[in-house]
C-alpha cells in the first residue's frame, strides 16, 4: 500500500450528465466521510493528479467524444495507484472505506 492512503485528504467528484443527480444522492449518503475532506469536481481535472481518491460516476453506455481524456484519467489513477470508483456500487465501498477509517490504518 501507498503511503498516500494513510491520509485521504482529497476527493475528486465527476459525474456523466446521466448520472450527476446520482452523485448529489452519493455525496449526501456519505457526507460524513466526505465533510472531513476538501473536494474537487468538474472544471479542476487536471489537479486529478494529486488527489487520493477519485468518484467518476461514468456513462458507459454512450459514445462521449472526450473519450481519451476518460481513459487517459483511468490511466493515470491506475499508475499512480489513486483508489477510483467509476459506478454507484464502488463508489459506496470506497466512500465507506474512507469514512470508517479505512484510508487511516491502511498502511498500520
Amino acid at each position: 500500500m501507498r503511503d498516500g492512503y494513510a491520509s485521504i485528504t482529497m476527493v475528486a467528484l465527476i459525474a456523466h450528465d446521466a448520472r450527476k443527480e446520482e452523485l448529489v444522492g452519493l455525496t449526501r449518503r456519505h457526507r460524513g466521510a466526505l465533510s472531513a475532506r476538501g473536494l474537487v469536481a468538474t472544471g479542476t481535472t487536471g489537479s486529478l493528479l494529486r488527489e487520493r481518491a477519485v468518484v467518476f460516476l461514468r456513462d458507459p453506455l454512450t459514445a462521449h467524444p472526450h473519450e481519451p481524456d476518460i481513459q487517459a484519467l483511468l490511466r493515470v489513477c491506475d499508475a499512480r495507484a489513486v483508489p477510483v470508483a467509476t459506478n454507484r456500487a464502488s463508489a459506496e465501498i470506497l466512500l465507506d472505506w474512507i469514512g470508517m477509517g479505512g484510508a487511516a490504518t491502511a498502511c498500520a
